[in-house]
């Protein structure tokens, strides 16, 4: 049976047992309406991607 040869840190377990996670991902404006919408997608509110309607609402 495996037994641990050092005692672990209170550093390092501490680091392991962090429950950090990722931030929100990459909001932009919409440069059509201006609401909120992830970068490289077709904007929800309006439809609108680059300045071209690609989504009629």
């Amino acid at each position: 049976m495996a037994v641990p040869k050092r005692r672990t840190s209170k550093s390092r377990k501490n680091k392991r047992r962090t429950h950090i996670k990722l931030s929100v991902p990459g909001m932009v404006e919409c440069s059509n309406c201006g609401e909120m919408k992830l970068s490289h997608r077709v904007c929800k509110e309006c439809g609108s991607y680059k300045g071209e309607e690609v989504v009629s609402k």
